[in-house]
């Protein structure tokens, strides 16, 4: 994976991705043996839209490997306020770095950065197109939860049209096969289809789509909220009246198998209610530790530094 740039998950094979889980699982129980992986090497983290979860993971990420880390959080910290492109920016900060991240609020952005970049460029989410990284994340959360990112029944519940964290994990789970997804959301944000037409062009795929939470909360393996996306909105009218038509709580909860796990890409605004937080199945914030170790695992990768002591590890995984 050295030198390759991550615009989507189809940038990388199924065994890479099979890879990056094994190393961050390598990662989590070795975290002082991986602290100098990365010594002497900088990212730049480009954030032209606000960020937490995403941002701060990928420098803590850095930071955790040895490396170091420079960027600006919010398009008014960059030049971009005087015009510059985007491709001119990624020219001039792939001097100074030997990987970037980069989120942008317009699709195709991190698209245009990799080809400008002379160094991998990881896209941290581009509008409502993909979101690579959080499905890094997600695909580490059912592993942990279930041994497995197959064979599945996944409900994802919420804003289908600009979720790109959506987007992003139907096609990557599609590449694995074996998913039946359930499609909840209000007529006015419903899967694009282009989403579809890749769950129809998996034969081991299947989906449905429905209107009621309620009703196929106890057919779940999986259920990923997501939230009805205000910066996403030209109307803010049709943002409140969407914005709480589902809401997670106690009470659906006890419609759900006893072993179904809840993720949420964050952040959440009112859809999961704070009861929930407590229920065992609540799995998002460990969601946000996947995605550390997950991007601790990416970051290595591209940049070519291995792991100490990684190898040793993988090849036993395999033989077992």
């Amino acid at each position: 994976m050295k030198g390759k740039s991550v615009v989507t998950l189809d940038d990388l094979s199924t065994d890479q991705i099979l890879d990056l889980l094994r190393k961050a699982e390598y990662i989590d129980s070795h975290r002082r043996e991986v602290a100098h992986t990365c010594d002497g090497r900088v990212i730049a983290t480009l954030f032209y839209e606000p960020s937490t979860r995403t941002r701060l993971s990928f420098e803590t990420a850095m930071l955790r490997l040895g490396g170091q880390v420079i960027g600006f959080a919010g398009s008014q910290l960059a030049s971009v306020t005087k015009g510059e492109s985007i491709a001119d920016t990624l020219k001039t900060v792939s001097n100074y770095v030997d990987v970037v991240a980069i989120r942008h609020p317009k699709e195709g952005a991190a698209l245009v950065a990799s080809q400008a970049s002379s160094v991998p460029v990881i896209n941290a989410g581009d509008g409502g197109h993909m979101h690579p990284t959080q499905t890094l994340a997600d695909l580490a959360t059912l592993q942990s939860r279930f041994g497995r990112v197959t064979d599945l029944t996944v409900g994802l519940c919420g804003d289908l049209t600009f979720g790109r964290t959506v987007h992003s994990l139907i096609e990557t789970l599609c590449r694995f096969g074996n998913v039946r997804f359930v499609l909840i959301s209000p007529n006015e944000l419903t899967t694009p289809q282009y989403v579809l037409d890749r769950i129809n062009a998996t034969a081991s795929c299947s989906y449905v789509e429905v209107r009621d939470l309620a009703s196929v909360m106890g057919d779940l393996d999986v259920l990923y909220m997501t939230r009805v996306q205000k910066e996403r909105f030209f109307n803010e009218d049709d943002y409140l009246r969407l914005r709480d038509t589902y809401i997670l709580d106690e009470e659906k909860m006890a419609l759900a198998k006893p072993d179904m796990a809840v993720l949420h890409p964050l952040p959440r605004v009112n859809e999961i209610a704070v009861e929930v937080d407590d229920d065992p199945r609540a799995a998002y914030f460990e969601q946000v530790k996947n995605g550390m170790l997950m991007r601790m695992a990416l970051e290595s990768s591209v940049v070519g530094d291995e792991l100490p002591g990684y190898e040793e590890f993988a090849n036993k995984e395999v033989q077992a």
